[in-house]
């Protein structure tokens, strides 16, 4: 089955260099599509079988890779004029399936832990954070399948 899209959403193939003494995981490059500012990151971790979310952000775009753990995200598209509106677009980015996920502003994000030790999220966003920036709802608000995950 196909990778269900969204308009806006890039998926970037990050390169992982082995090193005998630990490896090398790129996360993003001014040059990389997808870059559009530097505004700050940070990283969240998140526990085996939990949720987070929904969120959405009205200005801010993500840029997030998981260098440890495993994590399903799921992504949801209710922006008026987007022509993947009402689509959802799970992803599962992992050290082993090691990718960027560029969520653009007015997308909503949920996502889940999947490793049973530490799963950890870098986001690399465009502006700082602003508390009257992002949207946030309840699980129950969006109907999505996370027991089937």
């Amino acid at each position: 089955m196909g990778q269900i899209e969204i308009e806006g959403v890039l998926i970037t193939p990050l390169k992982k260099i082995s090193h005998p003494k630990g490896d090398i995981l790129h996360g993003m490059k001014r040059s990389d599509q997808g870059f559009v500012d530097f505004g700050e990151a940070y990283f969240t971790k998140i526990n085996f079988n939990e949720i987070k979310g929904w969120n959405k952000h009205k200005r801010m775009t993500l840029n997030l890779c998981v260098p440890v753990g495993k994590v399903f995200f799921v992504l949801y598209d209710d922006r008026e004029k987007s022509k993947t509106k009402r689509n959802f677009m799970p992803i599962e980015i992992s050290v082993d399936a090691y990718q960027r996920l560029t969520v653009p502003p007015g997308v909503w994000l949920a996502f889940k832990g999947m490793s049973d030790s530490i799963n950890l999220i870098l986001d690399v966003t465009d502006m700082e954070h602003d508390p009257e920036e992002v949207e946030k709802q309840d699980l129950e608000q969006i109907e999505y399948n996370w027991d089937a995950v």
